[in-house]
C-alpha cells in the first residue's frame, strides 16, 4: 500500500495518507501567532482545510482531533471557532488538553485523523 507525504521535510509531513486514512500533524497559527486564540483557531482550521482537500477529503470525514491549549481558561473561546467550522451531524471524537506548545506565541496546536 502506497504512503503520501504531503508537506514533507526533515523532521516531519504536515499529512500523511495511507490506504483510505489521512493524518494529520499538529497544526499551529502563523498569521496570527501570538493573538487571540479564537483567531489562533479559526486559522488553524483554515489550514486544516487545506491540508484534508489536498489529501483528497474533507472535514465532513474526519475520525478524531486532539486540541492541545496552553490556557484550559480558553476552552470556550477555541470551541466557538471549532462549533462553527465542525461539520454538524459528522463530529469526530475528540480531545482536549492543557499543554506548554513548541513557542510561547502559540496558544492552540490541533491534529486531526480523516478518512478519505
Amino acid at each position: 500500500m502506497n504512503i503520501e507525504r504531503i508537506g514533507a521535510g526533515p523532521r516531519m509531513s504536515k499529512a500523511v495518507v495511507h490506504g483510505n486514512t489521512v493524518y494529520l500533524a499538529g497544526q499551529v497559527a502563523d498569521k496570527t501567532k501570538g493573538g487571540a486564540v479564537v483567531d489562533q483557531t479559526r486559522e488553524v482550521l483554515g489550514i486544516i482545510d487545506d491540508l484534508l482537500k489536498q489529501a483528497g477529503t474533507d472535514k465532513s470525514k474526519l475520525l478524531s482531533a486532539t486540541i492541545w491549549l496552553t490556557d484550559m481558561s480558553t476552552f470556550a473561546d477555541m470551541n466557538s471557532a471549532w462549533d462553527a467550522w465542525v461539520s454538524q451531524g459528522n463530529t469526530p471524537a475528540r480531545a482536549t488538553v492543557e499543554a506548554k506548545l513548541a513557542a510561547p506565541d502559540y496558544k492552540v496546536e490541533i491534529a486531526v485523523i480523516a478518512a478519505k
